[in-house]
């Protein structure tokens, strides 16, 4: 994980996303090949020329996968989330639709309406507020 500050013209910045993905109705499928390739997938979304965010680390569990990524200060969550839902199910169809057709036969889906998200940063909330209250 790179704890470094991102300079840009008029500011200094370092915004970290803690984001939690779940597959639709819970199903336990991020397992195998397609966890593999579900992952493959997010990291190739992040590395195109016009990327929303980048990824420190990701792992998951089954039915659920957590990202710890780094956005820009002019990109929000929800389009972050939305454009890796969109690209990921899209490409995860096209390279595992028997196997998804099994648990999704009504329509090709992947993830769950919603999403978890949280900010993080260089220190704890703890450290955060005491230096506050410290102030002046």
């Amino acid at each position: 994980m790179t704890t470094e500050y991102h300079t840009k013209k008029r500011c200094k910045y370092m915004i970290k996303l803690h984001i939690i993905l779940v597959t639709k109705y819970r199903k336990p499928i991020l397992v195998g090949e397609v966890d593999d390739d579900v992952k493959q997938i997010i990291y190739d979304i992040s590395k195109k020329e016009d990327s929303l965010f980048s990824i420190d680390s990701m792992e998951s569990d089954k039915d659920h996968l957590h990202m710890l990524v780094d956005i820009d200060p002019t990109v929000s969550a929800t389009s972050v989330v939305s454009r890796i839902k969109q690209m990921s199910t899209i490409e995860i169809w096209k390279k595992h639709e028997e196997e998804l057709k099994k648990s999704y036969w009504k329509e090709n889906t992947f993830w769950s309406d919603g999403y978890f998200v949280c900010s993080t940063g260089d220190a704890n909330m703890k450290s955060i507020k005491k230096y506050i209250e410290e102030q002046g």
